[in-house]
């Protein structure tokens, strides 16, 4: 089987000559934009023979003035694809695709929309500040701010819908906002919820197919039981919030499953490569040969030799 036809036998839950895999990292910033983000990508996909390939998106919505009350969020503009920071992003996807394996299932990284609206004044506060700061504000007044998360909705839609005109199969949508400790299951409800499905749409409409990774901990996961139908492919941090593979093919049943591995500790890390071996033998034994797809939590970290994540993809053949 190709890499492209494996990964959409996954997601069906048909037989596979062998389980697909999935493995993404953050690249140093010299090499994150611009032509040598093109030509660490193919060195990344050449080097550890992923099946899905995702493009990395270090483009993001940038600073477009000083917030500091939810009156303030009326300074985000609407965006389009005109903006800079996004023909930048669509620049970066037609040069990789120009040249990378059109075999394997290639991807584009779409922020969502809590970590679309938090980046322009993310250096501004600090991660979690700043997380705080949207809850706080979304609570004191939430109309300008949702008027503000609009219009980079509307914006992020664009930009699904291109990715897939342009050849991608999708996009891996990272999700944030169901972390307990943030928004109650309300809030998330009004103030999350539907963007999260207008984008994930968006992506669909186009023809492309959605990863829906669920990111960060203490996770309450019936907060995207409605999102059901949008995405093919299910993604989460098993370490982070301790739900295993087994709880997640239960509750992911409709979909394919993908993941396995600690992106931050553990064999692939800090292993040996037999180490590395015996982790992956013993994750493809918990989940199965079907329906799954071999990867980690979440993105690994810069300086993580790629020989690491070569040896894990090679372990399963």
């Amino acid at each position: 089987m190709k890499k492209r036809e494996r990964v959409f036998a996954a997601m069906k839950h048909e037989p596979v000559d062998r389980i697909p895999c999935y493995f993404t990292t953050h690249f140093a910033r010299e090499a994150a934009f611009g032509q040598a983000a093109v030509e660490e990508h193919l060195k990344f996909f050449r080097e550890v023979n992923p099946d899905i390939q995702k493009i990395m998106n270090e483009h993001l919505v940038p600073n477009m003035g000083s917030i500091k009350t939810p009156e303030d969020w009326k300074c985000i503009r609407p965006i389009t694809l005109k903006d800079k920071f996004m023909e930048d992003e669509i620049e970066l996807v037609k040069r990789v695709l120009d040249r990378c394996d059109r075999d394997a299932f290639n991807i584009g990284t779409l922020h969502g929309i809590v970590a679309s609206t938090i980046h322009p004044i993310e250096p501004d506060y600090g991660y979690m500040p700043v997380r705080q700061l949207l809850c706080s504000h979304l609570r004191q007044n939430k109309g300008p701010v949702l008027d503000a998360m609009k219009r980079i909705a509307d914006g992020l839609c664009q930009l699904a819908g291109k990715f897939v005109e342009l050849g991608l199969d999708g996009i891996l949508y990272a999700g944030l906002g169901g972390e307990r400790f943030l928004f109650t299951d309300q809030e998330f409800e009004e103030y999350i919820m539907p963007f999260d499905k207008q984008i994930m749409k968006a992506c669909l409409e186009a023809g492309g197919h959605n990863i829906l990774h669920m990111c960060k901990t203490d996770v309450n996961f019936d907060r995207y039981d409605s999102y059901k139908g949008l995405y093919s492919i299910a993604n989460w941090g098993i370490y982070e919030t301790g739900m295993s593979l087994a709880e997640g093919r239960k509750r992911f049943a409709d979909c394919a499953i993908m993941g396995g591995l600690s992106n931050h500790k553990g064999p692939l890390i800090e292993g040996t490569p037999d180490e590395i071996r015996q982790e992956v033998r013993r994750v493809m034994a918990e989940a199965g040969e079907t329906g799954f797809i071999l990867g980690t939590d979440c993105t690994i970290p810069m300086g993580v030799p790629y020989e690491r994540m070569r040896i894990a993809a090679e372990a399963i053949k």
